[in-house]
């Protein structure tokens, strides 16, 4: 089992970038007293620790099976995908909300806002260099597909949280800019608590969307579309193989298992059957590496 190189590197860009704009946030909205600025500081922490539970949960999937988990440990990915989901939901989300109607109800005047508009350019940067090294991941899986498609198909959980995490945080601080500038020009607070509760929700609605499509991994689902069609594609074309049943995969974390069921052209004798049937497991798990279980069932009929 291995994760993969380019996650961890989107990961790690991910936590050293949140874990410097956090603090820098947090300095800020202490000296201005900004909801918006407290709110993307709580942002930030959160989005750190999000990064170290994926750290974790790939460590996780990577020990090796035994007999309580027979096939191994990969999907408690999923599961920590889910919970980066959850926090980003609540910790996130619900305290942005939260924080943005308290200032509104009770609004105060900023101070020095300069300090403010300061730290979310610098955030803004960072924030941008840690959404173009998850991009770097991102493209090198997704091919010709748009990234709304890849994100739907995609079997990455970490990276698909990286990347709405990413998206969440970048968006979030361009609203809290204008919302700081906006109070600042004005000398209306009721401007940066519009913009604590719409970065609350904006958090809320991607943290959804993570949860779905972790959801959708957590229940079981196999392998992508094109993958799909070039494993079948692979059997079928096999001198060996008269006709393919059945295939199923399921993905595993980094991992994938696959059973097929398939008829095979005759050999003359039940050691000619063997040979043929372990020449093509050897090809496929070498074509395709990805796959760590291989179950394949020769059969004369499709029942």
């Amino acid at each position: 089992m291995s994760a993969k190189p380019d996650s961890i590197k989107s990961i790690l860009y991910a936590f050293f970038a949140n874990l410097s704009i956090a603090v820098a946030k947090g300095a800020a909205a202490f000296w201005t007293g900004s909801g918006a600025m407290l709110a993307e500081a709580i942002h930030s922490l959160a989005d750190s620790c999000n990064q170290l539970l994926l750290l974790f949960g790939m460590k996780q999937s990577r020990r090796p099976p035994d007999l309580d988990y027979p096939l191994g440990y990969g999907k408690s990915i999923y599961f920590w995908s889910f919970l980066v989901a959850v926090i980003l939901f609540s910790l996130g989300g619900m305290f942005s909300i939260y924080e943005g109607v308290h200032k509104f109800t009770h609004p105060e005047p900023l101070t020095k806002p300069m300090i403010a508009i300061g730290v979310l350019v610098f955030a803004i940067i960072a924030e941008s260099v840690s959404l173009w090294g998850c991009m770097q991941a991102v493209n090198k899986e997704r091919r010709s597909r748009a990234l709304p498609l890849w994100f739907r198909e995609s079997r990455s959980s970490e990276l698909i949280v990286v990347f709405g995490e990413d998206v969440a945080a970048l968006l979030g601080l361009v609203i809290a800019l204008v919302a700081v500038l906006a109070a600042a020009i004005t000398g209306n607070p009721v401007y940066d608590a519009i913009g604590t509760m719409v970065i609350g929700a904006l958090l809320v609605i991607i943290a959804f969307l993570l949860a779905v499509e972790v959801k959708h991994l957590l229940i079981g689902q196999g392998v992508e579309k094109h993958l799909r069609e070039q494993m079948e594609s692979f059997l079928t074309e096999r001198p060996e193989v008269e006709q393919l049943y059945n295939f199923l995969s399921l993905q595993m974390g980094a991992d994938v298992m696959v059973a097929v069921k398939v008829k095979m052209h005759p050999t003359g004798s039940e050691s000619g059957l063997l040979d043929a049937i372990n020449l093509i497991e050897s090809e496929f798990r070498t074509t395709f590496p990805m796959v760590m279980w291989l179950f394949f069932e020769p059969d004369n009929m499709d029942e």
